[in-house]
């Protein structure tokens, strides 16, 4: 066992197949193994589903997040209901993402703009200052907020999250290296701040966010100062923005060379079942992404074969299961009756349709553990993805 004796969130790394780990994480409200797909739950609900059906797909920690529930319902209100946990009914580990991505995607933040004066953007009024950032809300677009490094970590705080990840800006891609050396500068800063401002508590921690683009030299700078400050875990963000797979896969490799060993690795938003194992390979322990759920509300199914579109006509008197292979309730149906519930839109359909995802990604996660445990991840790799990618 790898104890942080400073703010006793546990990492347990219990064998390694090349670069690929397999391990758990032990917090306050329950360990989950590693490697470990997260589900969003952004809002305080993984959408279409209550928190017993995402318990059922295997699923152990879930994710939040703190732009969301400050506006609505409040971190205030949260915190009297007894935390997230309490709130929404999820029993497991929660992290929470500190809310930079969200003010950027969904209230116009301009990447870098350090004292930039306010500017009209299509999502609102924005002004990022090294303060931190000042902007409207998407929901009513008249009220005006602001977020620091310190006021992200107290809300992530008030919603009793086991892991607070600090607040960063999260660039697009491509930017230039000056525009990505300034980044890594504010950030670090803000990593800092948000640090300093997180209360120990037993089965809690912190994660830094490693940022510096598709830029090497930037990416060992940012490691190099979080590492230094000392943080419980580590993510890679600012990937999965659109650049080239190979890109992205030598930026992780070279990314996790640079992190200690000892804690759990993040890899912030990626989502395919391909963009996992080629990070997997690479030494990444967490991930989370929108895909499954959001799929499953757009009847699209993941499976061993590859991804089903739901609509088509082709399933309209297809007896056989989604995945023969798979246990889920939806997956004791046929495909016929789920394609009769799309186009009939009914709710039960993207119900079923996103827990099977779920499902899915989860028994994906355990096989790679297993085939980490025993030695044959690489082969496990390759059988996988030659079966998913026939057609």
């Amino acid at each position: 066992m790898i104890y942080n004796p400073r703010m006793a969130l546990k990492f347990n790394l219990i064998c390694n197949d090349g670069n690929a780990r397999r391990g758990s994480v032990e917090t306050a409200h329950g360990a989950f193994q590693t490697p470990a797909f997260m589900a969003v739950g952004t809002a305080a609900t993984v959408k279409a589903l209550t928190m017993d059906m995402v318990a059922e797909t295997g699923t152990e920690v879930i994710l939040g997040n703190t732009y969301h529930l400050m506006l609505r319902p409040g971190a205030d209100l949260v915190a009297e209901m007894g935390g997230l946990h309490k709130f929404s009914g999820w029993r497991g580990p929660i992290l929470t993402d500190s809310g930079g991505f969200q003010i950027k995607s969904l209230a116009g933040w301009s990447c870098s703009a350090q004292d930039a004066p306010v500017a009209k953007t299509e999502g609102g009024l924005v002004k990022m200052t090294e303060e931190g950032v000042h902007f409207t809300s998407h929901i009513d677009g008249g009220v005006r907020h602001f977020m620091s490094p310190e006021i992200s970590v107290q809300i992530q705080h008030k919603l009793d999250s086991n892991i607070t990840m600090v607040l960063d800006e999260c660039l697009p891609y491509p930017v230039t290296h000056e525009v990505a050396e300034k980044n890594i500068a504010l950030v670090t800063r803000w990593a800092r701040r948000s640090f300093d401002a997180f209360v120990d508590r037993d089965g809690y921690g912190i994660f830094g966010i490693v940022q510096g683009s598709v830029f090497k030299d930037l990416r060992t700078q940012s490691a190099r100062d979080l590492v230094e400050i000392g943080f419980d875990g580590y993510a890679i963000g600012s990937l999965t923005q659109g650049e080239p797979y190979d890109v992205m896969l030598d930026i992780i490799q070279h990314t996790t060379d640079a992190l200690p060993h000892d804690r759990p690795r993040y890899l912030m938003g990626a989502g395919t079942p391909l963009d996992i194992l080629g990070a997997v390979e690479r030494g990444i322990d967490m991930f989370d992404c929108v895909m499954p759920t959001r799929a499953g509300r757009t009847a699209q199914a993941f499976t061993r074969h590859g991804t089903m579109n739901m609509r088509n006509a082709r399933f309209r008197d297809d007896a056989a299961p989604l995945d023969a292979e798979c246990g889920c309730p939806a997956c004791k149906l046929s495909r016929a009756y789920i394609h009769h519930l799309v186009k009939s839109d009914e709710i039960l359909g993207a119900m079923l349709l996103t827990q099977h995802n779920l499902w899915f990604y989860q028994d994906l996660m355990r096989d790679i553990r297993n085939a980490i445990e025993q030695g044959r991840f690489q082969k496990f790799k390759k059988d996988f993805i030659e079966k998913y990618t026939k057609k």
